[in-house]
């Protein structure tokens, strides 16, 4: 059962779950793939006396580029975005557990800010915007404006 599930009111049904974009995995997935085309690289055409730098090189791409690929995944796994039929509900946090909460009938505006990649792979920012406070910005979100739709529809 997810956090959202566990906290729902009397009453209030979840209405949109958004996720976050795996874009956010592409740095870790490309040095993985740099690091292994090195290692073959490095193991086939290498002088001898260059192997073991090329290798070693190919090694500390692929930890750097593996810690940050396992971290962005933790980092998806852990985030929920939810529209329920009263709030907008945003937890982070695997071990540690940040959420915050805002009431449907509370937000003044929903902000989408996408690049070209992200209009094309279709993920973006959102900044939701409340009476008298605001959310932070949430980044890579996938369908930012079926997000904004679903909000904007009353929840």
């Amino acid at each position: 059962m997810s956090y959202a599930e566990r906290v729902l009111q009397p009453g209030e049904a979840i209405v949109y779950r958004a996720r976050l974009h795996w874009i956010m995995m592409a740095p870790g997935i490309a040095l993985t793939v740099i690091s292994t085309l090195l290692s073959i690289l490095a193991a086939v055409k290498a002088p001898p006396d260059l192997r073991t730098a090329g290798l070693g090189l190919s090694l500390i791409l692929f930890l750097v580029g593996g810690s940050q690929l396992l971290t962005a995944w933790l980092k998806r796994l852990s985030t929920e975005i939810i529209v329920t039929s009263r709030r907008i509900i945003v937890k982070t946090g695997l071990i540690g557990r940040r959420s915050i909460e805002m009431n449907v009938d509370k937000v003044e505006s929903v902000l989408v800010n996408q690049d070209v990649l992200g209009r094309i792979l279709d993920y973006g920012t959102l900044i939701i915007r409340g009476v008298g406070a605001g959310l932070e910005p949430v980044a890579n979100v996938a369908a930012p404006l079926e997000f904004h739709r679903h909000v904007n529809a009353g929840g």
